[in-house]
């Protein structure tokens, strides 16, 4: 029965890589351009984003996630369906925590749709410079996410660099997907003029 339990393992795996690799392949996610690259860490020069947002409260991300997939459902002005992409954002900010949906090139370009909820705003991501770190899923989310954000502070401190406003954090994979296969980062803004690290990885 061993053999069983480890067959089905392998089969698990497979199946999971392959769904993961599908799905991210046919999900937009937003073109950006690697300026520095430090092992896991990169310096990317993103164009504006179009975001959906909304404004979590207490812990209810699961709440918010689904105000902004009824507006990309239909609940908007044109009734109409707008694409799903990645990543996810999830903003802490002083005040509020915020989630957004990226909008999707297409519709950006021919015109956003206005929500039909006064819970989602359509609002404009400028474009940025952000310092990002990739990192998985090991323990706890809140753990796992200080202690990203914490390395990658520590990196930022270390190159004397600066940086602007509230960490961001991307999420690229359905809740679906295996802790250890999850693409999560963790993004600062860096303000435009800095001068970027001189040496290459």
């Amino acid at each position: 029965m061993k053999w069983m339990s480890i067959l089905l393992l392998l089969l698990v795996g497979i199946a999971s890589f392959w769904l993961v690799r599908n799905s991210r392949a046919t999900t937009e996610s937003p073109e950006y351009e690697i300026l520095f690259k430090d092992g896991k860490i990169e310096v990317r020069e993103y164009p504006e984003l179009r975001l959906a947002t909304t404004v979590t409260r207490g812990s209810g991300k699961n709440g918010s996630f689904m105000t902004l997939f009824r507006f990309i459902d239909g609940g908007n002005s044109a009734y109409q369906k707008i694409a799903m992409t990645s990543p996810v954002l999830m903003e802490a900010g002083a005040e509020q925590t915020t989630m957004s949906f990226i909008v999707p090139k297409a519709t950006a370009e021919a015109g956003v749709p206005e929500p039909t909820s006064d819970q989602v705003t359509i609002r404009a991501l400028a474009a940025n410079r952000f310092v990002v770190l990739r990192f998985s899923r090991r323990g706890t989310q809140a753990a796992d996410e200080e202690a990203a954000l914490s390395a990658l502070r520590a990196w930022v401190e270390a190159q004397g660099l600066t940086v602007d406003g509230s960490p961001l954090f991307a999420y690229y994979d359905p809740p679906w997907t295996p802790l250890f296969m999850r693409r999560n980062e963790v993004m600062l803004r860096l303000p435009p003029e800095q001068e970027l690290p001189s040496r290459d990885s």
